[in-house]
């Protein structure tokens, strides 16, 4: 570090002590001898002025390394390399630029800005070599009255063109508060007040980028991606706030690799490899020009992957980089285009005394025309025959059309010249009024500088609290012409004042990688389509899932679903399982052909009932039916006919009054029905008791005391019913629990008591009829009608108890057809059981409906 600079940073205020001196610093008289310590560096370009402006950006992209043997002075770190056409426009702008406002008479004037231009070679040691420069001058001995302080200090500077060097240099120059305004570096990192507070920039913040690409990833729904960046503080920091980002918008990233351009070749390759290697299409790339270019050569080198490049504004409008054919198709966001009238004309304006004059020009000129313009080159080259013409070259330097970093220079310098204006210049009666002569200070600047707000050309400039601009990009697209020539196109922009979803606007056709014009897929899994859940797969980023099929009763309705949710009770889902719809309600309908069937059962059991009480009522004074008791068989025809028709009610949808009805019609006409059974079966066999000699016992038995019988246990029945209706009868319900898919409309009991009071009612009856009849079966009558009622008993009571497992286990409808069956098979038992051979006799054999006939003993 210099002796000056020393001074300045312990803030020697105070002189020294007569005749004492402090390593360089001689004092004598009230004058301090300040003497600069090391070899001053030569500016790129340079002018003289009122006031001077430091300019800082690359050419170069190397670093001649120098072996230090401590046996000679140490040389000052230089560039070397290849040249950068596009870095030397940057310098050309800042000129043009400082030339404009030395000309006009609005900013600055009668001031006349001079400059300090130098090439960084975008390297760390050569930045921090250039802040020293910048603020120590190049006079190697000085005098001042008071201090060193002032000696060749620039007002602010321009710089640099990389994030790294431009951290270097705000440390440096920060504490003596001179404002560095840079153009191209983005890193966020800078936005930190507490530890550059002089940095300021025309360019965007990475934050913004960083927003702006992981929402340009998510806009094409890429979930499955590569990382590439430069390891340094643009590259690092950069890709840090993709990350963060491209987390919050839900996209993985399968591998992040870091490089710089001086690392070794294996290195290189190797994240090459990784690229050749992985299964993501899409690769966003948050790299320096000059690293991106050392990544491609290594990956041209073999048949290259076809991968779909996601760029930063760093690299992605470099026409140097758009010879890589196997990059045709990539995106990214670039700072908007601009137009600077005149910049072209100043550009090509160069004479070869000018060129001749600077040894960066001369290399220029040299690098673009091939040939020499000094007599010792190496290698060898043929000599310039000044047939040159700079205006029929295509290159970088004189490519205008879409000036980008160019106009941020731009605005850079104009930025610094109108913060000076405001510190140095008054208005006065309509007159702009400067004071060259004024002791300016750089931190005066540094105070305009936060102020200033203007629009050049159109642009606007300003600066925020943290020294930012408004963040606006444009959407540039490489497509391939028909020449085979990649041309950079703009096809959109992002705004980030815009709110949310609103921030692009895409109005061009895209192509992508090898000329597609469909937008590539870039998933770890593919989409989960609506009806399917995802399930993480173990040990793998959230991008990488099954797709499980939606549970029974849940749906999803949009693609990539987290989760299913479940239907609502009276909903299930379709057969894709991505929507609900109400439940089919079901219920032993008149449609159904079973209900039909039953339907028809039970007419034909009626009609059979009063067919049978006809042939009854028209023979009723032939013998067989006076025998049998003409009165109760009537009752029980009688009986039988509610007993089929009761069976009507199970069908058709369950109201309150079907339910209270079906249930208690059932239970009576059935004890009806066994009660006339059981007071036939009593006579029977009291009839065989009367007789026996001296007994007398069919007085008690006599008409009046069976319908007694008969109407006392039908009471009964009629008891238990109208308890179980008043306190609590059957109603309707919509049955959720047998079957998932639908809804069983039907009745619930509403006392499971009252309802198995009424069957167990009509057992104990069957049962006890049964008991009687089998008692009187091998009576020694010639038609014995006990026999009959056994086995219309039997048949009763195997139906009703195979009923009961039946009706417990059948689902929904089935339950109430179970019933019906039921009810139907019973009186088809008892009224084919008990009349049918009666009815035969009658009918088909005449004789023996005889009293001669039935008195005949066997």
């Amino acid at each position: 570090m210099s002796l000056v600079l020393l001074a300045r940073l312990n803030g020697l205020k105070q002189r020294t002590e007569p005749g004492k001196a402090v390593a360089g610093v001689s004092t004598e008289g009230s004058s301090i001898k300040c003497t600069l310590q090391g070899t001053p560096r030569l500016p790129a370009f340079s002018k003289d002025g009122d006031f001077i402006i430091g300019g800082v950006s690359s050419i170069h992209y190397q670093l001649y390394t120098v072996i230090y043997n401590y046996s000679t002075k140490p040389e000052p770190p230089r560039c070397t390399g290849s040249f950068n056409a596009r870095g030397l426009r940057f310098f050309r702008t800042m000129i043009f630029a400082i030339d404009q406002i030395n000309n006009s008479t609005e900013l600055l004037p009668g001031i006349k800005l001079g400059y300090q231009i130098y090439d960084s070679c975008v390297s760390v040691p050569v930045s921090v070599h250039v802040a020293f420069q910048l603020l120590n001058g190049q006079d190697p001995v000085f005098y001042k009255d008071s201090n060193c302080s002032q000696s060749g200090v620039v007002m602010a500077a321009v710089g640099d063109s990389g994030s790294t060097p431009s951290i270097s240099m705000s440390r440096i120059m920060g504490p003596f508060n001179i404002p560095l305004v840079s153009h191209f570096a983005t890193c966020a990192c800078l936005s930190d007040k507490q530890q550059f507070p002089t940095f300021f920039r025309t360019i965007p913040s990475d934050q913004f980028q960083a927003d702006a690409l992981a929402k340009l990833v998510k806009h094409f729904g890429w979930t499955w991606i590569g990382a590439i960046h430069s390891d340094s503080d643009y590259g690092n920091n950069g890709m840090a706030s993709f990350l963060e980002a491209a987390l919050r918008e839900g996209i993985c990233v399968e591998y992040t690799e870091s490089f710089f351009r001086t690392n070794p070749l294996s290195k290189i390759q190797r994240v090459a490899d990784v690229i050749r290697r992985s299964t993501a299409m899409v690769v966003v790339a948050f790299t320096a020009s000059g690293d991106m270019k050392v990544l491609l050569e290594e990956l041209a080198r073999e048949p290259s992957p076809p991968r779909q490049w996601i760029g930063s504004e760093s690299w992605v409008t470099d026409p140097l980089l758009m010879s890589f054919s196997f990059c045709a198709g990539a995106i990214g966001v670039a700072i908007q285009q601009s137009v600077i009238p005149g910049l072209r004309d100043f550009l090509l304006d160069l004479s070869p005394s000018e060129v001749a004059a600077s040894p960066l020009l001369t290399e220029f000129w040299e690098d673009a025309f091939n040939c020499s313009l000094r007599t010792t080159v190496d290698p060898p080259k043929r000599e310039c025959d000044g047939t040159e013409d700079i205006k029929t070259l295509k290159s970088p330097y004189t490519e205008t059309s879409q000036l980008r970093i160019s106009n941020m220079i731009y605005k850079a310098v104009y930025a610094i010249a109108h913060a000076i204006h405001n510190a140095v210049c008054q208005k006065e009666n309509g007159t702009i009024q400067c004071d060259k002569h004024i002791r300016l200070e750089p931190k005066q600047v540094f105070i305009e500088l936060k102020k200033v707000n203007f629009s050049k050309n159109g642009y606007h400039v300003s600066f925020d609290a943290n020294g930012d601009p408004v963040a606006f990009y444009e959407l540039v697209n490489w497509q391939k012409s028909e020449s085979g020539v990649i041309k950079l196109v703009t096809v959109g922009y992002y705004d980030a004042s815009l709110p949310n979803s609103k921030e692009f606007h895409i109005n061009k056709e895209l192509t992508w990688v090898k000329g597609r014009t469909e937008v590539p897929v870039s998933v770890c899994s593919e989409s989960c389509p609506p009806g399917t859940h995802k399930v993480l797969q173990k040990g793998k980023p959230i991008c990488c899932y099954d797709c499980v099929p939606c549970p029974e009763g849940e749906i999803s309705n949009m693609t990539d679903s987290p989760d299913c949710f479940p239907c609502s009770r009276e909903f299930w889902h379709n057969a894709k399982k991505d929507a609900c719809f109400p439940k089919p309600i079901e219920f032993l309908s008149y449609e159904e052909v079973l209900s039909v069937f039953l339907a028809a059962f039970s007419v034909s059991g009626a009609c059979l009932a009063i067919i049978t009480a006809a042939i009854f009522f028209y023979y009723r004074t032939t013998p067989i039916v006076r025998a049998n008791n003409s009165e109760l068989s009537f009752l029980l025809l009688f009986s039988l006919t509610l007993c089929f028709l009761c069976s009507l009610t199970f069908i058709g949808a369950p109201s309150e009054w079907s339910c209270m009805l079906r249930h208690t019609a059932f239970g009576i006409t059935f004890v009806l029905c066994i009660s006339c059974v059981l007071g036939k079966t009593v006579v029977v066999l009291m009839a065989f008791k009367a007789t026996l000699p001296g007994n007398n016992v069919m007085k008690w038995f006599g008409p009046p005391q069976q319908r007694m019988t008969v109407v006392s246990l039908t009471f009964f029945q009629v008891l238990i019913c109208t308890v179980w209706l008043v306190f609590s009868p059957p109603f309707p319900i919509k049955n959720l629990a047998s079957y998932n898919e639908k809804i069983i409309l039907e009745c619930s009991l509403g006392s499971a008591v009252g309802f198995w009071a009424v069957l167990s009612y009509i057992g104990l009856l069957a049962i006890f009829c049964f008991v009687l009849a089998v008692l009187a079966r091998k009576l020694p009558d010639k038609f014995n009608e006990a026999k009959l009622i056994t086995f219309s008993m039997l048949i009763f009571c195997a139906v009703w108890i195979t009923f009961i497992p039946a009706y417990v286990s059948s689902p929904g409808k089935y339950t109430v057809a179970v019933e019906i069956f039921a009810i139907l098979a019973s009186s088809f038992g008892l009224i084919l059981c008990i009349f049918a051979p009666k009815c035969f006799i009658i009918l088909f054999q005449p004789e023996k409906n005889t009293k001669k006939y039935l008195m005949t003993k066997n």
